[in-house]
């Protein structure tokens, strides 16, 4: 059969459904390869510290993931000093990314393939135009061309000991245009020795009937065990186009952690892992290098990742976001209760995860117990005072506060409600005052002070400070002097501090979220709500002192 009348006899067949994915006696082994460190880098707001790096790179190596793709050496300075001195893997493959040999230039005189080369990686991916107008356009050279800078420097990796991937660019686009090119593309690196040939949904819009058409088509021409998928996620379904990738026959799965990476992102290995293990579709087939011991640790992980980025994680994200596994329902909660199986797909502590039964407008006693068990309260469903807790959430809502994100602010008032929280200061007043003035050198500066009044044991202290801010210097004079609680809050620290403005323009009602951290590595939010910011500021500041006092 000649290349033609394959390439149409293949897409004729695709366009035949999928079988079911079937349990198998032996278990085929699926690949997982992270590109967190390098697609990942090219996240708006995200930039990789060489700590940064060698950390993530343990984590995800102590994960189980087959590969972790460290960056693009000799592109700038930190990826080449990471590939200098690599990180030491127990399980994964170290790999480093670069292009194919450049046209115009021979394989010793590229200094990009002199840079991957050097670099101390056990595997080299390049990426290599797929697109046959790619390949007229950006690179400005032949078909033929191209396929021969992809198969020498896949046979120059290879001379050099090193495995070799090759990334095919715009693979889904450029099978579209032209099948039989990127058919050949594929042909080229396979035949040059390269493990694997990556089939890149580079620009993010293909959908999953169109990935499990083309894939299927590429898997009936080359083994699947020696194809892979990397999808960006441009329409929301790069995680479904990786698994609809893989009942077409790819063996290989690219992606990041949190789904970083490039515009909206790559597909999310955060997401992909737990369906993997999760789900008889795929379970009961593949195996893969994350073993189901190791999941429990994939909310901690994905978390750590948001931490050392300094981003607020995804509380909506699936598996190992803090909503993943909450419900505000009462009626959900009811049956929660009674059998999890009612609204969770699977077990949260499988992720790493935990239940939880939020307190709302929307909440019944069911969530109010399961919450009140969970802060250390237990009370019968039949308690007198649970009513009145529950009116009492409910008519605080109603003036904007929020308690799903703010679980101290929740035990306060529960506890309040049963008479359970001592009066450890009582505060008289406060003024915060902000003057823009010039200072001694003649600089054009903001300067805030805040004065609070407090009673402590019926003593009465007054404290003042200086802040980066009104909220800053508010927060300083509050902590300065609580007598003799004062070495119990010695410890806080404020580490994220949000307003939402509601109902209404400049007179809006604030509300304001304040989460604080201890010694002890706990942490707590609490909330207050005021038509004035400083007001809810100081609010929300006076809960998370005293709840630290009542927690001590």
């Amino acid at each position: 059969m000649t290349q033609e009348a394959w390439t149409q006899d293949a897409l004729v067949n695709a366009d035949a459904p999928s079988a079911p994915l079937a349990p198998a006696v032996a278990k085929e082994r699926l690949t997982l390869f992270d590109t967190t460190l390098r697609d990942g880098a090219q996240t708006t707001g995200v930039d990789f510290s060489l700590a940064d790096k060698r950390r993530i790179a343990a984590m995800l190596d102590e994960l189980g993931l087959d590969y972790v793709e460290g960056g693009y050496p000799g592109a700038n300075p930190t990826d080449t000093e990471f590939f200098a001195e690599p990180p030491r893997f127990s399980h994964a493959r170290f790999a480093a990314f670069g292009m194919v040999r450049r046209a115009g230039r021979s394989l010793d005189n590229d200094p990009g393939l002199s840079a991957l080369f050097a670099a101390r990686a056990d595997t080299i991916v390049f990426v290599a135009k797929s697109w046959d107008y790619h390949v007229r356009v950006a690179l400005g050279v032949s078909l033929e061309e191209n396929l021969d800078a992809i198969r020498q420097s896949v046979a120059a990796a290879r001379a050099r000991g090193r495995e070799a991937i090759v990334d095919c660019e715009h693979f889904f686009d450029g099978f579209k245009a032209n099948p039989d090119y990127a058919l050949r593309v594929v042909e080229a690196a396979l035949g040059a020795g390269a493990r694997w040939a990556a089939l890149c949904d580079t620009n993010g819009g293909s959908l999953p009937h169109e990935v499990e058409r083309v894939v299927k088509a590429v898997c009936a021409r080359f083994p699947g065990e020696k194809i892979g998928v990397h999808t960006h996620n441009d329409t929301e379904q790069a995680v479904a186009n990786s698994l609809v990738a893989v009942r077409a026959g790819a063996r290989m799965i690219q992606g990041a952690l949190n789904g970083l990476g490039e515009r909206c992102g790559n597909a999310n290995l955060t997401s992909i892992i737990p369906t993997l293990l999760l789900k008889p579709d795929f379970s009961d087939r593949f195996e893969i290098g994350v073993e189901r011991s190791k999941l429990a640790d994939l909310s901690k992980v994905s978390h750590t990742l948001d931490e050392l980025l300094n981003r607020a994680p995804n509380r909506h994200a699936p598996y190992v976001g803090a909503s993943a596994f909450a419900t505000k329902a009462g009626i959900h909660a009811s049956a929660l209760a009674k059998e999890p199986k009612t609204y969770e797909h699977v077990p949260p502590d499988a992720v790493g995860n935990s239940r939880r039964l939020l307190v709302s407008v929307q909440a019944g006693k069911s969530n109010l117990l399961a919450e009140l068990a969970r802060i250390g309260v237990r009370l019968d469903k039949d308690d007198p005072r649970l009513p009145r807790l529950l009116d009492a959430v409910k008519d605080k809502e109603a003036q904007g506060y929020a308690y799903e994100g703010a679980d101290a602010s929740f035990a306060l008032l529960a506890r309040g409600v049963l008479g359970e929280v001592p009066n450890f200061f009582e505060v008289e007043r406060f003024r915060v005052d902000v003057e823009r003035r010039h200072n001694a050198q003649g600089e054009l500066v903001t300067v805030s002070e805040a004065v609070v009044k407090l009673v402590v044991d019926g003593e009465t202290m007054i404290s003042a400070a200086e802040g980066q801010g009104p909220v800053n210097a508010l927060d300083l004079a509050l902590r300065k002097d609580l007598g003799r609680y004062q070495r119990f809050i010695e410890d806080l620290e404020l580490v994220d501090y949000r307003v939402r403005v509601f109902q209404g323009g400049t007179d809006a009602v604030t509300r304001v979220l304040v989460e604080f951290r201890d010694a002890s590595g706990d942490t707590w939010s609490t909330v207050g709500v005021s038509p004035n910011i400083i007001d809810a500021s100081f609010q929300a500041l006076t809960d998370a002192l005293t709840y630290k006092l009542l927690k001590s």
